[in-house]
């Protein structure tokens, strides 16, 4: 698998950023009937729910991370990621599990 990163935006509506370090494990989930963006994929953090969304514009995508528009097709509806830097403006991380990985094993013939 590729490495993908993201960055998550709009924790300052939600809990802020304080309490995110390197390492914590975010859950995505596209939000296609979100009204103000069709490609929004809100990000998740278990025992709190929903700390904000992955970055979909050039102001807020932080370095070589993707937006949510260049992510969307390549997630499942569901998908992993792992804090990997916490910066003034934002946080990175990286795609852990796209949610299209195949779950059945291939049949042998023997």
């Amino acid at each position: 698998m590729e490495e993908l990163y993201f960055t998550i935006a709009g924790c300052s509506h939600y809990f802020g950023s304080d309490f995110i370090e390197k390492g914590m494990k975010v859950k995505l989930e596209k939000e296609p009937d979100n009204a103000y963006d069709k490609e929004a994929i809100q990000v998740k953090v278990k025992g709190l729910g929903k700390i904000g969304y992955v970055a979909n514009s050039p102001y807020t995508v932080k370095g070589e991370s993707m937006s949510a528009g260049r992510l969307y097709d390549k997630l499942g509806d569901k998908a992993k990621g792992k804090v990997v830097f916490v910066v003034d403006g934002g946080v990175v991380c990286r795609i852990i599990n796209t949610g299209r990985e195949q779950t059945e094993q291939p049949c042998r013939i023997s």
